[in-house]
């Protein structure tokens, strides 16, 4: 079966389910341009799980990557209003609005200052690293993007292998905010990425949750994070902007 868990025994707790959050804000639902949803029938049965799992809103990110998915706002406007015009035919109550998860390379930091970026909520702005190394002017591009009004969320730092929690730190006395995957929470990813993950927490440095969610694999998964002491810890640390989106 799903062999990244640990087999140490974890506390379990009762249950709490994603209505506490209220809004989503990590997805790749829009059909067709990325390496999430691949047609709008799965975008459909998506959407209707994250409602099934406690969400009334989400707020979903392709990916837009100069090499790979060199999406736009056109494209990605174009593709949820598809999704919307499904929604209302089926009937389905789901608010959905869409922003972007942006990778941060030579060509997205040409774009600052020249280009309107698709933001969420209080101008918040999705963006990711390689896995394999951060850009080595990674702080200036923050900065440029700062200074053009954009309040940088960093889409799941713990999935970066190469950052520890001081460098995190950093990060966050320089106003960014982080955004961590519901799946690192039970192993999902790696054993070590869990363990980043609670470290986080516990050290209050997680102001955002998203779901990351691709397909259906990954969808009927979530429950099992509803019962992790961390999932409980990082509710009740208040931090978690979720319900003000």
């Amino acid at each position: 079966m799903i062999k990244w868990f640990s087999k140490k025994k974890e506390e379990e707790l009762a249950p709490l389910d994603f209505s506490i959050l209220k809004t989503d804000i990590h997805s790749h639902f829009i059909p067709g341009i990325d390496d999430g949803a691949p047609d709008l029938e799965t975008s459909i049965s998506l959407i209707k799980k994250m409602q099934e799992l406690g969400y009334s809103k989400v707020i979903t990110s392709p990916h837009v990557m100069s090499d790979f998915y060199q999406n736009s706002s056109e494209t990605i406007f174009k593709g949820l209003a598809d999704v919307r015009e499904e929604l209302k035919a089926q009937k389905i109550n789901m608010e959905i609005d869409a922003a972007a998860e942006y990778y941060i390379d030579f060509e997205f930091e040409q774009k600052i200052g020249k280009e309107k970026f698709l933001t969420f909520g209080d101008n918040y702005i999705l963006v990711e690293l390689s896995f394999m190394e951060a850009p080595r002017n990674l702080f200036d591009i923050i900065f440029k993007l700062q200074l053009e009004g954009y309040k940088v969320v960093l889409a799941h730092p713990e999935r970066y292998n190469y950052y520890s929690l001081k460098d995190y730190e950093e990060f966050t006395s320089r106003g960014v905010l982080l955004q961590i995957n519901l799946l690192s929470l039970i192993g999902y990813y790696s054993p070590q990425i869990k363990k980043k993950t609670e470290a986080l927490i516990n050290a209050g440095m997680v102001s955002l949750v998203g779901s990351d969610c691709h397909n259906m694999n990954h969808a009927e998964l979530y429950e099992k994070c509803q019962t992790k002491k961390a999932w409980h810890d990082l509710v009740n640390s208040e931090k978690l902007l979720n319900i003000t989106l």
